[in-house]
């Protein structure tokens, strides 16, 4: 199993997590509220799900302006599961703490996140109004808290191989479902071993972006989660349909930036991130591939991803760790982490730099966020519904499984997975 884009964990890990927080939530407080007093310190302790050493060094500037050392520890993201339940469970947490926006409903739920609503006016850096519109606080934040700062922003995008599009006589990247499902199956036929696309079986992101673009939501007007909508049927079968062709690898451990760099699988849908992961494998590729807006199905939305940074709920540290939030929110640093990372800022006047317009990759980036949309926000049983949805899937492609029944009983899980 490979790592998935940052911002989205592993399906498991995601699961056991909600399971352990579910047992714990009523221990703590949901949305812990924000401590009136704080102590001095001269450090502070940062969870990053990022390289240590380059986060390091984006907060060595800030430990020479301000003199508070941040100890900076990295969590592998296959990790998360067993550093963070036993943080929540116990109390013993860092000061701050980065979190994917897919885990964000699990630790709002278990209340592992300080409400620090009530020190924002002290701190305009922090306003919501500063951030992209797909991360505003009242979409990622229960109503009157703030539990998390917006930190990085990712989103889905098609990395194609122009040379073999065009090898194959296809002269641009797929625009419409149609073209995208045709392309596919004619890079597929260029002999044993060659695919069209690559599609992780670890991606349940991927069946609720296709339903976005066939036109549906996977949430009631109740907020509940439901894939029992002609949308999801729509996405399903087309989502299915790579497999019943067999345009797409099987194998559990297929390897997307290697089969890109490869040509074995040149077109896949995944963040930037990868652009860096390509470039460092296959410098020689430059010039040879590119990236496009996702193929539109009724519309062409992408699932807006990436992470914040929180105050862990039993921080004595508020002020110092809100200060830190103030240095990561700048222009200057959010435009370094791009650099040290290829993640996306999340601040409005980093995003509208030159650093980030002139580069014509980067422009599809950012235009791609325009049509991007959360993972359904602050519905805690996510992660368990999640893995569920993915599991039927494949279920249905990878071991031969009918489709309805295996979908109907699907929706009987998910439904049971809410009740009240």
């Amino acid at each position: 199993m490979k790592i998935p884009m940052r911002g989205v964990v592993f399906r498991g890990a995601t699961l056991v997590v909600a399971v352990a927080i579910v047992a714990i939530t009523a221990s703590l407080a949901a949305g812990s509220t924000a401590r009136t007093s704080v102590s001095s310190a001269t450090s502070i302790t940062v969870w990053t799900m990022e390289d240590s050493k380059a986060f390091t060094s984006l907060v060595a500037n800030f430990t020479k302006q301000t003199g508070i050392k941040v100890n900076v520890e990295a969590i592998p993201w296959g990790n998360v599961n067993d550093k963070l339940t036993t943080a929540i469970a116990s109390g013993n947490g860092p000061d701050v703490v980065q979190v994917g926006l897919s885990l964000l409903p699990t630790f709002v739920g278990a209340g592992a996140l300080m409400n620090v609503k009530p020190y924002l006016q002290k701190h305009p850096a922090l306003q919501s109004a500063n951030y992209l519109d797909g991360v505003a606080a009242n979409k990622i934040n229960p109503a009157g808290k703030v539990l998390s700062i917006p930190w990085v922003s990712d989103v889905r995008i098609l990395f194609y191989r122009k040379d073999i599009l065009s090898q194959a006589g296809i002269s641009s990247p797929p625009k419409t479902w149609a073209e995208f499902y045709k392309d596919a199956a004619k890079l597929a036929a260029r002999g044993s071993g060659q695919y069209g696309l690559y599609i992780p079986q670890w991606d349940s992101a991927l069946p609720v972006e296709l339903t976005w673009q066939a036109g549906g939501t996977v949430q009631d007007r109740r907020g509940l989660v439901t894939f029992n909508t002609k949308a999801f049927r729509r996405a399903a079968d087309f989502y299915i349909s790579f497999y019943k062709s067999k345009v797409v690898p099987t194998a559990s451990d297929f390897d997307q930036t290697q089969g890109f760099v490869s040509g074995a699988a040149p077109m896949v849908i995944s963040g930037p991130y990868l652009a860096g992961a390509i470039n460092g494998a296959a410098p020689e590729l430059n010039g040879k591939w590119g990236v496009a807006l996702l193929p539109k199905g009724k519309t062409g939305t992408s699932l807006f991803a990436g992470s914040n940074m929180g105050v862990w709920y039993k921080s004595k540290h508020v002020k110092e760790s809100l200060r830190l939030l103030d240095y990561l929110s700048s222009t200057k640093e959010q435009l370094t982490w791009f650099k040290f990372t290829n993640e996306l800022p999340t601040v409005k006047a980093a995003m509208s730099t030159k650093a980030m317009t002139s580069d014509p990759m980067v422009r599809v980036y950012v235009k791609q966020l325009q049509d991007a949309k959360l993972l359904p926000p602050l519905v805690p049983a996510w992660g368990q519904i999640s893995s569920a949805m993915l599991d039927a899937l494949n279920n249905i492609v990878l071991k031969g499984a009918d489709e309805n029944s295996t979908l109907a009983q699907l929706n009987q899980q998910v439904a049971a997975l809410q009740k009240q």
